[in-house]
């Protein structure tokens, strides 16, 4: 069980490393983990979007799961993403992350469907409820099409206590102001699109979900905690520089252009599952001359 403090920090949506025949890397994922929190992220959060973890079978979630469970110790806590198409499975995944050893999970809406709320309420409530590990609900309409209202959100608090968490992504900060407004702090509130972390915290996020903390773990880190000590000009300034990369973590290919700029800055590998392929093209070389300009300003934090 996690507590609410937990959650104000940075918690890197790790990627998941592939062999060059598309097995789990767990000898670089694990490296990866602990760098991580060797790094100042207050946890890591495994089998998002970014993770991949939608293309895992379930043995592999699991062992991934294990894996930074290991790697990380009792330095932080591990948060696994739960996802499926029907909510039987996403319940029996999380009840492998408990067996895992993680100590909250980050719960998605079912993939591919998007019904009434009446069915989304049953579908978190049943994942919720199918542990007693501390919950984080990720609401990102953008991918997902199913959008939890500020309203529906206090009625799921309101009935489950492991519910400590959301992870917003709507992109709207109004929605972090809404959601202090209706529960005040009954629920941490992380934000997980990387360009705009700053106006979140200012609008009362306390916790960031981020995806270029791969790559560059010491800004992120830095920017987060700038951000939350009101120090405006330091974190003016490394924003202005951040956001380039930052902003990859908003398009299509987020998964492809983070797991490139890890290989470039030597902690990863661009390797991807099917049906995604490495970056090529202009789109590669858009991205790497987005990396260069990047680091010819490089601030020191």
């Amino acid at each position: 069980m996690m507590n609410h403090n937990d959650w104000n920090t940075v918690l890197p949506a790790i990627t998941t490393p592939f062999t060059s025949d598309d097995r789990v890397d767990h000898g670089l994922l694990a490296a990866h983990a602990a760098w991580m929190v060797e790094c100042g992220c207050g946890g890591i959060v495994a089998l998002g979007s970014l993770g991949e973890g939608g293309a895992l079978d379930r043995d592999e979630r699991s062992a991934v799961l294990t894996t930074i469970v290991k790697a990380v110790g009792g330095k932080a806590p591990v948060v696994a993403g739960i996802s499926s198409v029907s909510t039987r499975a996403a319940a029996a995944y999380a009840k492998d992350a408990a067996a895992c050893g993680c100590r909250g999970l980050m719960v998605l809406p079912p993939y591919a469907y998007k019904g009434p709320w009446s069915e989304m309420r049953e579908h978190f409530g049943a994942v919720i409820g199918a542990t007693g590990l501390s919950c984080m609900l990720y609401n990102n309409p953008i991918a997902y099409g199913t959008d939890v209202l500020p309203e529906q959100l206090a009625e799921l608090a309101a009935s489950h206590a492991n519910l400590q968490a959301v992870k917003e992504s709507s992109a709207d900060v109004r929605r972090v102001t809404a959601i202090r407004a209706l529960m005040g702090e009954r629920l941490a509130v992380l934000v997980g699109v990387d360009d705009l972390i700053v106006e979140a915290i200012g609008a009362g996020a306390t916790g960031w979900v981020a995806g270029l903390v791969n790559a560059f773990p010491a800004e992120s880190v830095a920017l987060f905690r700038y951000a939350m000590a009101g120090q405006k000009d330091k974190a003016a300034a490394l924003y202005q520089w951040f956001l380039p990369l930052l902003r990859m973590d908003v398009v299509p290919e987020f998964v492809h252009l983070i797991k490139l700029v890890q290989q470039e800055m030597g902690h990863g590998s661009e390797r991807v599952r099917g049906p995604r392929r490495p970056l090529s093209g202009a789109a590669r070389e858009a991205a790497l001359a987005t990396l260069k300009a990047s680091l010819k300003s490089r601030p020191a934090v």
